[in-house]
């Protein structure tokens, strides 16, 4: 990536802002946010993944502004023992992009985007369906790249026990399985698909094996 994410979020703001101490201000609050202790997935290098992966597909995505905006936002509140964060932060992104006298229908999307990364179900919307994507593309990393993410994971829901923790991520794993593709673009779907179920698969077992 040749620009680091600060400053493809610095400019991203200034296409509709000229005040920058306001958006200065916004990434102030995104990199405190991401870089929270608690943060070990779901943190800037997680962000940084999502827009690398959607660089080859930029020219596919009819309103990337939007899409930046929701990735930057999508995780902004973020708390393992909270069931309506995706609600969260979706409000909170658009308090901070009315401000910066983004269009209406561009928050609206942002907005709508946001809560999509809730239940990953398929969209209507393409450029939801590359959010979406882009989120999940670590379950179809190498084994030892996905190996680290469910480390990860399992930090941040250091909270709960084994027994807990283990019951409710077999859940959570066995629902992507019911999908009939995990992913929702052809692109990702032919890029990861197959590895993704590999890994999920694996770590079912592993959740099985040491309950």
């Amino acid at each position: 990536m040749k620009e680091t994410i600060k400053e493809i979020f610095i400019d991203l703001c200034s296409k509709y802002s000229s005040n920058e101490k306001i958006f200065r201000g916004y990434w102030n609050e995104i990199e405190k946010s991401y870089s929270h202790r608690s943060r070990h997935y779901h943190n800037l290098i997680h962000l940084e993944n999502m827009i690398m992966e959607l660089s080859s597909v930029q020219n596919d995505i009819e309103d990337f502004d939007s899409v930046l905006f929701s990735i930057f936002y999508h995780d902004f509140i973020y708390k393992s023992t909270s069931k309506d964060n995706e609600e969260k932060s979706a409000e909170y992104a658009k308090s901070k992009l009315r401000k910066l006298n983004y269009n209406d229908v561009s928050i609206d999307k942002v907005y709508n985007q946001i809560l999509a990364t809730k239940s990953h179900q398929l969209s209507n919307q393409k450029d939801t369906n590359y959010l979406l994507d882009s989120d999940l593309s670590i379950l179809g990393k190498s084994w030892n790249e996905y190996e680290l993410y469910i480390k990860q994971i399992r930090k941040e829901y250091s909270i709960y026990p084994d027994f807990i923790y283990n019951s409710g991520r077999k859940k959570v794993l066995k629902h992507f399985l019911t999908f009939d593709r995990i992913y929702k673009t052809e692109y990702f779907k032919d890029k990861y698909e197959k590895q993704a179920r590999e890994n999920i698969s694996k770590e079912i077992e592993l959740l099985w094996y040491y309950s």
